[in-house]
């Protein structure tokens, strides 16, 4: 039966059982003649009321009695009234010769039979309770052990391959896993076996999930998902017990998949606890590991996971048999990217200005999510504008709220402040123009953005993997363009340059420690090894000497001196061409890449714009400005970079 019709006839039930009870204690009633309280005082004076029964009530009495014979009123009828507070009225009682009976107040029926069966009522809906949740499964009550994986309906919303883009190689792993699914014949045929697991690894934002949901709606199996963090519990043993009872369902409704996402919650490497005393997560992800691949076997199930961290997952998880495939689900490329804006403009009306290849090329680093947020803000700027379309002004302006912040147009600001700001970003960006080998710039501003009072942003003109060491050096010299300009043309330093000072001493210790680009050779300095509870403040372990340590301290001040020193004889040399700029900054707040370069290009008679490729060269040089900050992909060798903005002095 349906449960709707069932819980219908459940209060229908209940209804009728009121009722009932009700008209019973109804029934037990006589019907009494109301009376006013001078109407009950005429009737005694007339000598027509044979007794009364008196019952105290907050604020008066209750009258019952019955009538003498005469009177429109037949002998021995009854009535009923309430009488205020009268003195005197027992004495007119008592000289009408009548009889007067008291009776404490009674309470009511109804309440008094609910209160005598409220003991058997609460014994009877607690049993019924309990006895609801030890039948159903989830979160119940008494259900503790039971998996919390939700089997995805069919009926819902699907998504397919069609839906993701930008992860081809990724895309094409696990469509084999699905031609399994639905032809297994064609594999088994040459002693093939279907993977029992597949992992998704890559930064976050780039689609692992995306993909599990797409691979759900093409396969057209069963398909259980949850979360790495749903497993363990605060009682002990309820992590292995969901394990064991997701596999169950698993089993019984092979072939199927099943979905954990975030692995790394209970997938972390063992025997790392302090202590040693019992882990629960270990626990969890021995069951975990006898799961995948024990004593007993699970044809048809195959596992799905999800991490952005496969450093910290245990070699017995990840070893063929259990993860047969991981599947690397990294950052698009720009044709990754191209397609990623298609997907996501869809359903979102275009203009006719608006180029997808040029958002592509301007947003290096982005992972889908971010590219999805970027044209959900394209959209909202476009609808607040009151427009029918997106144009492309409304992704220039979403791009720069996405990379360096809203614009704090409140903020005030002092003139001193201004100025200083002005000269500090007319710094990073000469050193940039006049740097050889340096990503071109897109756009200098002293509007507060964020947490800045300022921002110079470069923008590359093509994906980078990796670094050479001139353009890292160079990247240091452009952090230290902002300090170096205060000092030739301030009367004092400020900590707007805290926050250059930091990257640009971070970025010369990895060179020294991490890339081998010192004068020390290509050594490795400092054992990373993150401990699974300790975390990351605790993964560096000096693995060389005091005078090593002294040897590298000096090799990164010798780095960032000399990256120092060339922004100082950059500045030097084209003072005027900094003084202009700053002024520029002071009046416009905003000048872009190319109005920096004509601006060079005039005083300095030195073209230094980038150059745009054969390819572009039809389009103009709209389209070889870039247009979006840089950020390395998670397997390259990551720093920080120079386009993120210099924080305010307080930050410092």
């Amino acid at each position: 039966m349906n449960p709707a019709v069932r819980t219908l006839i459940l209060w229908i039930a209940i209804f009728v059982v009121v009722i009932v009870l009700w008209n019973t204690f109804q029934a037990g009633r006589v019907n009494r003649v109301e009376l006013i309280f001078s109407e009950f005082l005429e009737e005694v004076d007339d000598g027509r009321v044979a007794e009364v029964t008196i019952t105290q009530s907050d604020g008066g009495s209750e009258i019952t009695g019955k009538f003498k014979e005469g009177g429109q009123y037949t002998e021995g009828a009854e009535f009923e009234l309430h009488a205020p507070e009268y003195p005197g009225l027992v004495e007119e009682l008592r000289e009408a010769d009548i009889l007067i009976k008291s009776e404490k107040a009674r309470e009511n029926p109804l309440l008094q039979f609910l209160l005598g069966w409220a003991p058997f009522l609460l014994i009877i809906g607690l049993w019924i309770f309990f006895m609801r949740q030890m039948q159903s499964g989830g979160n119940k009550a008494l259900s503790f052990g039971k998996s919390r994986a939700k089997l995805l309906s069919a009926s819902g919303k699907k998504v397919t391959f069609k839906d993701v883009a930008g992860i081809e190689e990724a895309k094409e792993e696990l469509q084999e896993i699905v031609e399994f699914l639905k032809e297994p014949q064609k594999f088994q045929k040459l002693g093939g076996k279907i993977p029992k697991g597949v992992l998704l690894m890559g930064p976050p934002g780039t689609g692992k999930t995306l993909l599990a949901r797409a691979i759900a709606g093409e396969a057209n199996v069963p398909f259980f998902s949850i979360s790495g963090s749903d497993f363990v519990e605060m009682f002990v043993g309820v992590g292995a017990s969901r394990v064991r009872d997701l596999f169950d369902q698993g089993k019984k409704n092979a072939p199927c998949l099943i979905f954990i996402d975030e692995i790394d919650a209970v997938g972390r490497h063992r025997g790392a606890g302090l202590g040693g005393g019992h882990d629960e997560r270990e626990q969890t992800l021995n069951q975990l590991l006898v799961e995948m691949d024990g004593f007993e076997s699970n044809e048809g199930v195959i596992l799905i996971a999800a991490t952005n961290r496969p450093d910290v997952l245990d070699p017995a998880l990840l070893r063929p048999g259990r993860f047969d495939r991981r599947v690397v689900v990294d950052r698009p490329d720009i044709n990754g990217r191209i397609g990623i804006l298609e997907v996501h403009t869809r359903k979102i009306p275009l203009a006719n200005d608006v180029e997808l290849e040029v958002l592509a090329r301007g947003t290096p680093g982005f992972s889908g999510a971010d590219l999805a947020n970027l044209v959900n803000e394209a959209a909202l700027v476009g609808a607040r504008q009151e427009r029918t379309q997106v144009v492309m002004a409304d992704f220039e302006y979403a791009k720069d709220k996405v990379l360096m912040g809203v614009e704090r147009k409140t903020l005030m600001i002092t003139d001193d402040e201004k100025r200083v700001t002005a000269y500090h970003e007319a710094g990073h960006a000469l050193v940039a123009a006049f740097t050889p080998g340096t990503d071109p710039l897109h756009k200098v501003t002293i509007i507060p953005r964020g947490r800045a009072l300022g921002v110079t942003m470069q923008l590359p003109t093509e994906d980078k993997h990796s670094y050479k060491k001139s353009y890292v050096d160079n990247q240091i010299a452009i952090l230290m363009g902002g300090r170096v300009a205060e000092e030739l043309t301030q009367d004092d330093i400020t900590t707007g340059a805290g926050n250059d000072i930091v990257r640009a001493t971070e970025m010369a210790r990895r060179m020294v420690c991490e890339w081998g680009m010192s004068n020390l050779g290509p050594l490795s300095f400092g054992k990373n090894d993150e401990p699974v509870f300790l975390g990351r403040d605790f993964a560096q372990k000096a693995d060389y000497s005091e005078d090593t340590a002294i040897r590298i301290d000096r090799e990164v001040e010798r780095i960032v001196n000399e990256a120092t020193e060339r922004a100082r004889v950059v500045l030097s040399k084209h003072r005027p061409v900094l003084d202009r700029m700053a002024l520029d900054l002071l009046e416009l707040e905003t000048i872009d890449g190319r109005q920096v370069y004509n601006m060079i290009r005039e005083m300095t008679g030195v073209d230094l714009g980038p150059r745009p490729k054969p390819k572009d060269a039809a389009r103009g040089a709209e389209a070889a400005e870039p247009i979006a900050d840089e950020e390395p992909l998670a397997d390259a060798p990551t720093m920080p970079l120079p386009p993120t903005p210099d924080p305010l002095p307080s930050d410092s």
